[in-house]
């Protein structure tokens, strides 16, 4: 049966901006901490998408674009060169893609929130899409560390015939360690805009206390995280109801709940379970059933990925 907590496993999804919810990143707000940026502007030209301006700030770096799907598709691996965030620092990202321009993204290591001295740590993805193009934000995940205070904001501006996808997954505590997220705070704003029309606004907060962690609108019990979303061309049913189902050919027997909704423009798939590696099989499946349907290619998972 399809399970409707876990579409919205926090909070609700609100169409109103709110501007004390959005980070600020303005550097004279603090000075304690690294500042990394990253800013890409991707073209395309005779269908080869490939990236035309690039420039990045420590601790982030890139790596030499590939193409092992051909010169459509440009893949870019973001690497984060101090190995995890700690108070105060922030990272800012800026993507932005030309018409017809084909990007997937993604990172060299799963990011790590460090335990905060008060300060939480920020990052913030602002991306531009032009008609018919397609980014794939598919970062391998986040553990946020027990007393960490992180707040992540993405805002994607599509122009009509373009398409967005991406996924997030977190971990909240070391459960390898018995760790519990029982100290902390952590917040997620994402936002999909059209013309000035919001195609999907989604925001969380989940603070670290104990009721939060056992209540049924917070973690009831279960560490990990985790949404896909599809944004810009609409899907149908029966893609939908393929979405639940591949769910129970990955993990039929696990104590985890699942939800996809349909979006106006598009589809949404939330996890929240005790697994990073069942939601990302998941929601890779469901990558492959949207990208095999609706942009005629498989999924083609970076080389970075672990296996």
């Amino acid at each position: 049966m399809f399970l409707t907590p876990a579409a919205k496993p926090m909070s609700a999804p609100s169409h109103q901006s709110d501007p004390l919810e959005i980070a600020s990143l303005d550097p004279a707000s603090d000075i304690s901490g690294w500042h990394g940026c990253l800013n890409l502007i991707y073209g395309s030209s005779n269908q080869h998408s490939q990236i035309r301006q690039s420039y990045h700030q420590a601790p982030l770096n890139l790596q030499r674009p590939f193409y092992p799907e051909g010169p459509e598709v440009c893949h870019s691996v973001i690497m984060h060169t101090a190995g995890g965030m700690v108070s105060g620092d922030r990272l800012s990202m800026d993507i932005e893609l030309q018409p017809q321009a084909h990007a997937l993204l993604t990172t060299a290591a799963a990011g790590k929130i460090y335990r905060s001295q008060g300060i939480e740590a920020q990052q913030t993805l602002q991306c531009r899409l032009a008609a018919g193009a397609v980014l794939e934000w598919l970062p391998l995940g986040t553990i946020v560390f027990e007393q960490a205070r992180f707040r992540q904001t993405l805002r994607v501006e599509l122009d009509p015939g373009a398409i967005y996808v991406g996924w997030e997954i977190t971990r909240l505590g070391r459960s390898a360690r018995g760790e519990k997220f029982m100290q902390g705070d952590w917040r997620s704003q994402t936002e999909v805009w059209q013309q000035g029309t919001p195609l999907w606004i989604d925001r969380q907060w989940l603070p670290g206390q104990p009721e939060v962690w056992q209540s049924p609108h917070g973690l009831a019990g279960q560490p990990v995280v985790g949404s896909f979303i599809w944004v810009g061309r609409a899907v149908e049913t029966d893609t939908v109801q393929a979405a639940r189902h591949l769910w129970q050919q990955v993990a039929p027997a696990q104590t985890a709940e699942v939800g996809v909704t349909r979006l106006q423009l598009g589809l949404i798939c939330r996890y929240r379970g005790p697994s990073s590696q069942a939601a990302r099989q998941w929601f890779m499946q469901v990558w492959h059933l949207l990208r095999s349907t609706y942009l005629g290619r498989p999924a083609c998972p970076p080389r970075v990925w672990p296996l």
